[in-house]
């Protein structure tokens, strides 16, 4: 079965496990949401004017 490692983990390994992958999912989020906050930024912002 595929559930018979997972029987085998301590409550605390089994929590340890889920706290990483929940650290990687909002991380992901977090590079996603700054990633597109920076684009918006940068094509929102005026074209400076050329001083010559």
């Amino acid at each position: 079965m595929s559930e018979e490692p997972r029987k085998n983990l301590s409550r605390e390994e089994r929590l340890a496990a889920k706290l990483r992958e929940n650290l990687r999912r909002r991380k992901a989020q977090a590079r996603a949401l700054s990633d597109s906050d920076a684009a918006n930024a940068t094509e929102s912002l005026p074209n400076p004017a050329s001083e010559s």
